[in-house]
């Protein structure tokens, strides 16, 4: 029987370029969420992650789930299970934005609306852990800060 390696719920634990390790927990497809929890040696106490703040949660591409150790699961918390908030920015026209949620709802924004809310990307592996070690460690993502909403 093949084992469902990508089911939500399941926590990941992933090797940071510094040889720390950090965490994340798998959200409905293709979404995961990363804890605020750096470790120096491998952590697999799930409930001691799981009680962690949240950093940010995103799409991930699922062959960088591959590459991350899958450590247990544990069924999602509301706050886990609640709808994803995202936004669209016209290229051509930074004054038109789209505000939508992964329950299908969706709406005009103006450019101002957007601030705080995470652009619709998929994230790459190395660009997930690159974001994840910055944001753990204080500083600012180059990717994160280049898909920040534009304002002028």
């Amino acid at each position: 029987m093949p084992k469902q390696r990508h089911k939500p719920g399941s926590f990941v634990r992933i090797a940071l370029s510094d040889g720390s390790f950090g965490y994340g927990r798998l959200l409905e497809s293709p979404y995961a969420a990363f804890y605020q929890h750096r470790t120096m040696s491998p952590d697999s106490d799930l409930d001691g992650i799981g009680a962690r703040p949240v950093l940010f949660r995103t799409a991930v591409r699922h062959l960088a789930l591959d590459a991350w150790e899958l450590i247990g699961w544990r069924a999602l918390e509301e706050h886990l299970r609640q709808p994803l908030v995202r936004f669209m920015q016209d290229v051509g026209d930074f004054r038109r934005c789209t505000i939508f949620d992964t329950a299908g709802h969706s709406r005009a924004a103006e450019p101002q609306e957007c601030v705080g809310l995470e652009r619709a990307a998929v994230w790459e592996q190395d660009s997930i852990e690159e974001r994840l070690l910055d944001t753990l460690l204080g500083r600012p993502n180059v990717a994160e800060e280049h898909l920040k909403v534009r304002l002028r």
